[in-house]
């Protein structure tokens, strides 16, 4: 299965006997595979099969789910009372309560879902099969454009580790220049507790300390080893888009350890610290685009 963004739209139609039926699925992104229907009144069945339906196609995205029958020259609009009057009611208690005069608008009141009964049996088996076919017919026009958009983000992504990777092997040649730096740190360091009363002991302690710190080679092996499982991932056409955020946020830290490891260098360890930078820019500039990704 190709990377697919979570961004899409698909809007269908399709008519049962005289009952006609427009049908739209929009998504954008979210962490988990959120539904949300705007269906007409007394349509719990025609709900549950259409929710099972998208469960079985869609992993993770905000959905919504526009549906509206039109009986096509024979419609017979009957009022919901119960409704109306309920909502006709409740704005002149509100109003009272405000204390200003005021009035519902019909014909706001008449385009609540629902105030009209057109008569439709939206659970009756043969048009609720309608219904969910066509509804499988827009999944597939909207997992298309789905799929398009994923890959334009996989060409961004492919392009960003590329980055990393090169950023990776610039550390790698300056990385002899901090290693030098620290060296010569270490050096007057030690010179001035020579000169001073500070124990051996404390004069191993901080010389280890210091010597931990002058080396990123454990870092730039972590970085390159979560961009090539990156890389596979994309590879996987599995459903990607956790695990990509999760390899991003440890590359993240990789990144900011070895600029804090960096700090306050000069001369070519100069150049580690502006390739660090641009390593945040880049997985960064990742993180939003795998945001979308399913």
């Amino acid at each position: 299965m190709p990377i697919r963004s979570m961004t899409g739209f698909a809007e269908v139609k399709g008519q049962i006997h005289n009952v006609g039926f427009s049908l739209s699925i929009k998504s954008v992104n979210h962490r988990f595979l959120d539904l949300h229907f705007h269906l007409p009144a007394n349509t719990d069945a025609l709900e549950m099969a259409l929710r099972r339906t998208l469960k079985e196609k869609l992993a993770r995205g905000h959905l919504d789910v526009n549906l509206s029958f039109d009986q096509a020259g024979t419609a017979s609009f009957a009022l919901n009372r119960q409704l109306v009057m309920a909502y006709v009611h409740a704005f002149r208690a509100a109003a009272v309560e405000a204390g200003i005069a005021a009035e519902p608008d019909l014909n706001a009141v008449l385009r609540l879902p629902g105030a009209f009964d057109t008569g439709v049996m939206a659970d009756e088996p043969e048009l609720m099969q309608g219904v969910v076919k066509k509804t499988e017919e827009a999944l597939v026009a909207l997992n298309r454009m789905r799929e398009e958009e994923g890959r334009a983000l996989e060409r961004e992504l492919r392009v960003r580790m590329d980055h990393l990777r090169s950023a990776c092997t610039e550390v790698r040649h300056y990385r002899e220049a901090v290693i030098k730096s620290y060296a010569e740190r270490l050096r007057q360091r030690i010179e001035e507790w020579l000169g001073s009363s500070v124990d051996r002991e404390r004069i191993v302690q901080e010389a280890a300390t210091l010597a931990d710190r002058s080396d990123v080679q454990e870092e730039l092996v972590r970085l390159e080893n979560h961009v090539k499982q990156f890389l596979a991932l994309l590879d996987s056409g599995a459903e990607v888009g956790k695990k990509l955020d999760f390899l991003l946020q440890e590359m993240n830290r990789e990144a900011n350890t070895l600029l804090s490891k960096t700090s306050g260098l000069a001369g070519d360890a100069l150049r580690i610290t502006e390739s660090g930078m641009a390593m945040r820019a880049d997985i960064e500039k990742a993180r939003e685009q795998v945001q979308n990704i399913e």
